[in-house]
């Protein structure tokens, strides 16, 4: 896969002008949202970046969005409307609306398509994703110097690479402070479901979890740590109001820029089907701000492993690394190639749970 990151420009574009000299239509642009919009979460996060492209480009673009949307047939469905509305650009945001995109985009060549976490494109079909191992390599940080029990609880929705990717990272780095450290994994066969996400976290905490964090779209897991006293690492949105005692931090995802850079591109006729894979440095990924209750030591070691993000010196699958049943993975000296780190179908040494 090729890795690109392009040059995104913030100066607003003129309002298009037709051959006879008045302005355009609007572009239309459509979002496809896996989830409510709500007040946090993945879909928030996207719809924030929607809100800037309104507030960037005015007058130029019309853009409008389609929530909750469940992966399969009725993502087809809503993306393939979407298109016949007359709809230019489309962003696709959830890993299972990647086919369906995929089968639309082919029936509608002219209009353009963007898919979030997908690796498959065509012609008019660009992918975008960001590195969120990255910041779940710091929450990992966060987490070791926190932990009592050494069983830290993660609440996950599938086991697809996007998500074992997050999990091996934030064990690696755990495991760096408190080497004897272990990570419960349950999944819960949904990206949005707050009930089962909820009893999940319930079930960690029971089998000893004196520390949560999760990958998935609400703000259960956060909300449970708060009433048992049990700290937790949100993710996707800053989370801390839901857990004001016991949220340290959370992983948050920014895709203003994306938005704001790919609608210009389209505006200019320049959009081209890139690859685009961005996390700590390229501001795609962030960390929301420390809890007081994190410990000094945590705080310090976090933010000098940021500092290495951002210089690029850190790479977290990095060898010598084992899988859970003991077999090397990475050797010593050697780091996964992206592809292979994309690829990923496989637990490390410390996690408990089944990929």
């Amino acid at each position: 896969m090729t890795i690109a990151r392009r040059t995104l420009l913030a100066t607003p574009p003129a309002l298009l002008l037709s051959r006879v000299g008045r302005a355009a239509e609007p572009m239309a642009i459509g979002f496809v949202y896996t989830s409510p919009v709500g007040e946090a979460g993945w879909t928030f996060q996207h719809e924030l970046g929607r809100r800037a492209v309104d507030k960037q480009y005015g007058g130029a673009v019309k853009t409008s969005y389609v929530e909750n949307v469940s992966e399969g047939a009725d993502s087809e469905r809503v993306i393939r409307k979407l298109a016949a509305d007359g709809n230019h650009l489309i962003f696709t945001t959830s890993f299972g609306f990647m086919n369906p995109t995929i089968k639309v985009a082919a029936a509608f060549p002219k209009t353009l398509f963007e898919h979030a976490t997908g690796y498959k494109r065509a012609d008019n079909v660009a992918t975008y994703s960001a590195r969120f191992y990255e910041g779940r390599y710091l929450a990992g940080v966060v987490a070791g110097h926190i932990s009592k029990s050494k069983v830290l609880g993660y609440v996950a929705a599938f086991p697809i690479p996007e998500v074992l990717q997050g999990i091996n990272a934030f064990t690696l780095a755990l495991r760096q402070v408190q080497p004897d450290a272990v990570v419960k994994v349950v999944f819960t066969s949904s990206w949005f479901d707050p009930g089962k996400e909820r009893a999940a976290a319930d079930t960690l905490i029971a089998q000893g979890a004196d520390f949560l964090t999760h990958h998935t779209d609400s703000t259960a897991v956060v909300q449970a740590g708060e009433e048992k006293g049990v700290p937790t690492i949100g993710y996707n949105s800053d989370l801390s109001r839901f857990g004001p005692k016991t949220c340290m931090t959370s992983v948050t995802m920014d895709w203003t820029e994306y938005y704001v850079g790919r609608v210009k591109l389209a505006l200019d006729n320049a959009w081209k089907p890139t690859d685009t894979w961005g996390g700590i440095k390229a501001g795609m990924v962030k960390m929301a701000p420390l809890s007081d209750a994190v410990p000094t030591a945590a705080a310090s070691d976090m933010q000098a492993k940021q500092a290495d993000f951002m210089a690029g010196k850190l790479l977290p699958f990095t060898g010598p690394i084992k899988d859970q049943t003991g077999k090397e993975r990475v050797p010593a000296g050697s780091s996964l190639a992206d592809k292979d780190v994309l690829a990923m179908n496989w637990f490390v040494e410390g996690v408990q749970g089944k990929a």
